[in-house]
C-alpha cells in the first residue's frame, strides 16, 4: 500500500486485515462482534480515574467530556480470555462476547450483566452494549 496516496481498495483491505487479526470469524465462533460501547464520561470523573490508572488511554470530546476505551476497562478488570460454560470474552479483544457452543442468549446477557456490574464497582463507569438485544 502506498502510504502517501493510498488507494480507497487498499485502505479496504487495511481495515479487513486488522479487523481479521483481532475479530473471530463468525463461521468459527460465535460471536457478536464489538458488544460494548466506549463510555464517554465527565472529565473530572476522568482525572479521577487517571490518578489511579496512569495509562488510561482516552480520547478528549469536542464537549469537554472524555471517550474512554470499554476494552481497556474490560482487560484491565481481568475479563479478556474470561469462560464460563460455552460464554465468554474473547482472548484476543475484550470487548467481543463469544459463544463457544451451545451458550444461551440468557447466558451471554448474564454475563454481559456481570461486566457492566464489575466495570461499574471498579471503575465508577456504566458501560452500555452496542447490539442491538432483541
Amino acid at each position: 500500500m502506498n502510504i502517501a496516496n493510498p488507494t480507497l481498495r487498499s485502505v479496504y483491505d487495511a481495515v479487513i486485515s486488522i479487523r481479521q487479526s483481532k475479530l473471530p470469524d463468525p463461521a468459527e465462533l460465535g460471536n457478536a462482534g464489538s458488544f460494548f460501547k466506549n463510555p464517554v464520561i465527565p472529565k473530572s470523573d476522568f482525572e479521577a480515574l487517571q490518578e489511579r490508572y496512569p495509562k488510561l488511554p482516552h480520547f478528549p470530546q469536542s464537549d469537554g467530556t472524555v471517550k474512554v476505551p470499554a476494552g481497556w476497562l474490560i482487560d484491565t478488570a481481568g475479563w479478556k480470555g474470561y469462560r464460563n460454560g460455552d460464554a465468554g470474552i474473547h482472548e484476543k479483544q475484550a470487548l467481543v462476547l463469544v459463544n463457544y457452543g451451545e451458550a444461551s442468549g440468557a447466558e451471554l446477557s448474564e454475563l454481559a450483566q456481570k461486566i457492566i456490574d464489575d466495570i461499574q464497582q471498579r471503575f465508577g463507569i456504566t458501560l452500555h452494549p452496542e447490539v442491538n438485544l432483541i
